[in-house]
């Protein structure tokens, strides 16, 4: 590609809103306006599509020259992302719809419905805070996001966007198209991101091949083997997936080691049999409280309602809460925190409060043990 201002996607967003600079005021009326004029078009065409709508913040960190953090941070999301995005996904759909004309072989990115496995557990979870999930039909996005609608702006929304992301199927590429259930789409295929996926090159091959654009086209015989690829692939998206945020932790770990002790506000991420996994709200960091660690009560995990309830007293320690917590270590290499939970948990849907502070009980006998935080990393990522 080539680019004529190098403009960042603040610089355009400004420009749109009628903050204008040397590269900007040149190209607004001829470039910028035209561009969100179209991107009003795409975006009434993607409003009638109701793809799956998740409101779940993505954090970023920033480094400093010597490879450590400097801060981590949520980035605004703007209309020049929303524009670019759509544009790219218009670019995807028109890229499968071209080589699917000219029957040309190709990798599409597919992205099955829910298992009826994994829409039981939903049910059963929307069940405990007193919702449904439309039982009659097929379900598509629209269903999803009517859920995410109720909850919008309530105490619930995050706990039941984290619940819907984790009922839906992995995306993968493969040359068998089912569809893309996530952005409604009937056909899709990888074509903006040759840097960074495999299947955009076998994409851009295909192109040069149908449409004659030179002698980088696929290569002969490359049908029969585009399944053993497209799965190759996809292993090695969730393994680089794996890694980064393994990279992350282990970033974010370092930062924190000098911060033993120290206080912080954060909500339950994870349920598991063994505790919770709290993400902290400032940074985005996560960690583990063990179980045996916990209150007054022997705590057991409830799989449908994803929470730790107390066997005695019904303290309840659900996916979603927000709690305090006190860091008590942090395993820089394993990318592993352990905290202290500072917070008392709810009984039948309220917070309950103690006089006496939160100390910490050991299992019954034949209970659970208390688990390292590099051990709680390594079960994490398996």
């Amino acid at each position: 590609m080539r680019s004529a201002a190098k403009l960042s996607y603040i610089q355009a967003q400004k420009a749109i809103d009628g903050v204008v600079d040397e590269k900007t005021e040149t190209l607004l009326d001829g470039v910028l306006k035209p561009l969100w004029a179209a991107y009003e078009v795409l975006k009434k065409g993607r409003d009638a599509r109701e793809p799956l709508e998740l409101d779940l913040p993505e954090r970023k960190i920033k480094l400093k020259s010597d490879g450590t953090v400097d801060s981590v941070y949520v980035p605004e999301r703007l209309d020049a992302h929303k524009l670019i995005e759509e544009f790219m996904i218009q670019a995807n759909v028109a890229a499968a719809e071209t080589l699917e004309k000219k029957k040309s072989p190709l990798l599409y990115r597919v992205h099955d419905a829910s298992t009826p496995e994994k829409l039981e557990s939903l049910k059963d979870f929307l069940s405990t805070i007193n919702m449904k999930l439309p039982s009659s039909g097929g379900l598509r996005p629209a269903a999803f996001n009517g859920i995410l609608a109720k909850v919008k702006d309530t105490p619930q929304a995050h706990l039941v966007n984290e619940v819907v992301l984790r009922s839906q199927a992995q995306a993968e590429y493969t040359p068998q198209n089912i569809g893309h259930f996530g952005l409604n789409l009937r056909r899709y295929a990888h074509f903006t991101s040759p840097i960074r996926r495999y299947a955009d090159l076998i994409v851009h091959r295909g192109l040069i091949s149908t449409l004659d654009l030179g002698k980088d086209g696929l290569p002969e015989g490359i049908e029969s083997k585009l399944e053993a690829i497209g799965a190759e692939i996809s292993g090695a998206e969730r393994r680089a997936m794996l890694a980064e945020r393994d990279t992350i932790d282990r970033l974010i770990a370092l930062w924190m080691s000098d911060q033993i002790g120290a206080t912080f506000q954060g909500r339950i991420a994870g349920v598991v049999k063994s505790g919770l996994f709290v993400r902290l709200e400032e940074t985005g960091a996560d960690g583990f409280v063990p179980a045996s660690t916990i209150g007054l009560d022997y705590y057991r995990y409830d799989e449908g309602s994803h929470a730790l309830i107390g066997d005695k007293s019904g303290e309840t320690y659900q996916l979603g809460d927000q709690v305090e917590v006190r860091l008590v270590e942090a395993a820089p290499f394993a990318g592993a925190l352990t905290f202290e939970l500072l917070s008392n948990g709810r009984i039948a849907g309220k917070r309950i409060r103690k006089s006496a502070p939160k100390t910490r009980r050991g299992p019954p006998k034949g209970g659970r043990k208390k688990t390292s935080a590099r051990k709680q990393s390594r079960r994490r990522s398996s």
